[in-house]
């Protein structure tokens, strides 16, 4: 387990103690005032964050993109993926054919499946951003494999 893992579980482990030693007082011992604001204090803590604010909040990237992404720099290790923010970091990998490693980043920043929507950052090992022209190439291939699955999938 590494520090910064270590240091999540006991950060976590401590906000769960604190957020637990709060609920100590008793309601009935408390002045109408402070109930009121205890209540009001309940809609405003940490645990809100759990709690589905709007159900008819979805993913909002785009699936074809997303996936077609996934087939075309599948030669890259994925190290995180998060779909609500719409982010791949890929580590290093080097392509079929190639000698030379990189590693990706992609954005799908909106649900349509249009060129505005998707954002490929390449590096190669000494941390140098890739030509434009290649970073093209592959926002390129991407979303010509995101048409075909699109085109695929028959639900136009």
């Amino acid at each position: 387990m590494t520090f910064i893992n270590r240091f999540k579980l006991v950060f976590a482990g401590a906000a769960l103690l604190a957020v637990s030693a709060c609920g100590l007082v008793q309601p009935e011992a408390l002045t109408p005032e402070a109930q009121a604001q205890t209540e009001e204090e309940r809609r405003e803590t940490i645990w809100d964050i759990f709690r589905d604010q709007d159900p008819d909040v979805k993913v909002s990237v785009n699936r074809f993109i997303w996936n077609a992404s996934l087939e075309v720099l599948n030669f890259l290790p994925v190290e995180s993926v998060d779909p609500f923010t719409g982010v791949i970091v890929m580590g290093y990998g080097t392509p079929p054919g190639g000698n030379r490693a990189y590693r990706a980043t992609v954005y799908v920043k909106d649900p349509a499946l249009e060129a505005r929507s998707l954002v490929v950052a390449l590096q190669d090992r000494n941390g140098r951003t890739v030509s434009a022209s290649t970073q093209r190439a592959i926002e390129d291939a991407i979303l010509s494999r995101a048409r075909q699955l699109r085109i695929q999938d028959g639900r136009l």
